[in-house]
C-alpha cells in the first residue's frame, strides 16, 4: 500500500494557531497533516460564513416543513466570488441536494422557488427555461429583513444566537444599512488578469 507524502504546512504566524496545532498534536499523536483536508494544499473549496450551520437551520424553519438548506449549500458551493450560478444541470444539482427518483428534479425546483420567494436567491430565465440563473444574496441581510417583517418562521432564540455568533467572529452584516433601501455601492471592475483568471476557473 502506497504511503501518501506528508505535506508540510507553513508555520502559523499567530500564536493562537500554533497553540491549536500543538494541542492537536497532543490529542491525536498518530494523525498527521496527510490525514486532514486543508485548503492550502487541496483544490476545490468554497468560502462560507462561520455562521452557515445556524443560517441553514433558520432557512429550514422558514420553509414551512420543506427543507431548503441542502439546495442552498449546493448552490453556494458552485458559486465563485460573484455569487452567481448557471442552472444548466438541474438533474445533477437535484441529486447533489439529496433529491432523487422521478420527482427529484421537480422537488429541487420547488425548493429553489422557496429560496427565491424568501429572498435568499434571485432567479432569472434563460436558455434553460424560467430557472436558468441564480444570484445568491447576503443571507444575514435576508434573515434580518424577514425578522423585521415579523415572518413567523424566524425564531427569536435563533436570531439572537445568530447575532451573538456574528459578533464573536467579527461579522458586521447585521449592522449594515439595508441595501434594498439605500443606493448601490460603486461597482469595482476587476483587473484584466484577475478577470481572466476568474473566467478560466469557471470553465
Amino acid at each position: 500500500m502506497a504511503v501518501l507524502p506528508v505535506l508540510p504546512l507553513p508555520k502559523p504566524r499567530k500564536k493562537i494557531a500554533q497553540r491549536q496545532l500543538d494541542l492537536r498534536s497532543r490529542l491525536w499523536p498518530t494523525h498527521h497533516d496527510g490525514h486532514i483536508w486543508q485548503r492550502k494544499h487541496h483544490n476545490g473549496f468554497a468560502t462560507i460564513p462561520r455562521t452557515m450551520p445556524l443560517i441553514m437551520t433558520i432557512m429550514d424553519d422558514l420553509s414551512d416543513g420543506r427543507p431548503v438548506a441542502s439546495t442552498y449549500i449546493d448552490l453556494w458551493c458552485r458559486a465563485f466570488d460573484e455569487c452567481f450560478v448557471t442552472l444548466s444541470k438541474p438533474r445533477e444539482m437535484a441529486f447533489h441536494a439529496g433529491f432523487t427518483g422521478q420527482r427529484g428534479e421537480r422537488t429541487w425546483r420547488e425548493r429553489m422557488r422557496i429560496l427565491h420567494d424568501l429572498g435568499f436567491i434571485d432567479i432569472k430565465e434563460g436558455p434553460s427555461g424560467p430557472m436558468s440563473y441564480a444570484l445568491i444574496l447576503n443571507p444575514y441581510l435576508v434573515i434580518r429583513r424577514l425578522m423585521l417583517a415579523k415572518h413567523p418562521g424566524v425564531r427569536g432564540d435563533k436570531y439572537n444566537a445568530l447575532m451573538e455568533r456574528a459578533g464573536e467572529i467579527g461579522a458586521l452584516d447585521l449592522e449594515m444599512p439595508d441595501p434594498w433601501t439605500t443606493s448601490a455601492p460603486a461597482v469595482t471592475t476587476a483587473a484584466p488578469a484577475v478577470a481572466a483568471l476568474t473566467a478560466t476557473a469557471a470553465e
